[in-house]
């Protein structure tokens, strides 16, 4: 697997998916709905699917003396380092703010979401939706990709609409909890997105895998 991801990092993969990676810095901004981050970061993702199929990438790996679940386990594994690589930055993003920024007061007069682990676990779930709806449903053909992309839009901006909402619920204002506040709901909160991007992403592989499997390229 080693080699499918070397092929996918360096003949597969658009420009793009690494510099939109650096929007993961988003969660730095004040006033602003900071998991945007995550659409962008899944934006950069989508150009490296466009650029291998119109190269006819799938062909040409489907060919190889590899496994065709291979070709999909190599996508999978490179859509999660570029989502991990943008997580790293937005974590370092939180870290600063719960910490050193903790007292700038564009930071504590914010009237969006806050940068806190729940934002990060927020990020995690979007993530998995993208490998879910996106990934797993370019896989049904290994050709269309523009309906699994729309849905993937309308999904996302819900749950970024929710998620910003949410700490307005009464009883649900810690989750929007500022600095060091509550560490411990947060960091159950970030644990629960983890888990759920991990469950996600593996169970949408094996289906994506099954899918490939029997297309007829």
């Amino acid at each position: 697997m080693r080699n499918v991801l070397r092929k996918e990092m360096r003949l597969s993969a658009s420009v793009l998916s690494y510099l939109f990676i650096l929007f993961g810095l988003m969660f730095f901004l004040p006033g602003y709905p900071i998991l945007c981050g995550t659409f962008f970061v899944s934006l950069g993702l989508f150009q490296s699917f466009q650029t291998a199929r119109e190269a006819n990438d799938f062909v040409f790996s489907a060919l190889l003396p590899i496994a065709k679940k291979d070709v999909v386990k190599g996508k999978y594994l490179f859509v999660c380092m570029i989502e991990g690589c943008a997580f790293l930055l937005m974590a370092c993003a939180v870290v600063l703010r719960m910490t050193v920024f903790s007292q700038s007061d564009v930071y504590q007069n914010n009237a969006l979401m806050n940068a806190n682990f729940f934002a990060l676990g927020m990020a995690c779930v979007i993530f998995g939706l993208f490998n879910w709806i996106f990934v797993c449903g370019f896989f049904k053909t290994a050709y269309k990709f523009a309906r699994p992309f729309v849905t993937f839009i309308i999904i996302c901006f819900l749950v970024i609409i929710l998620a910003e909402a949410l700490h307005h619920v009464p009883g649900l204002e810690k989750l929007n909890a500022f600095g060091t506040d509550d560490i411990v709901i947060q960091l159950i909160m970030l644990a629960a997105g983890i888990l759920i991007f991990l469950l996600i992403t593996v169970l949408s592989c094996k289906r994506a895998c099954r899918q490939f499997e029997k297309i007829d390229l």
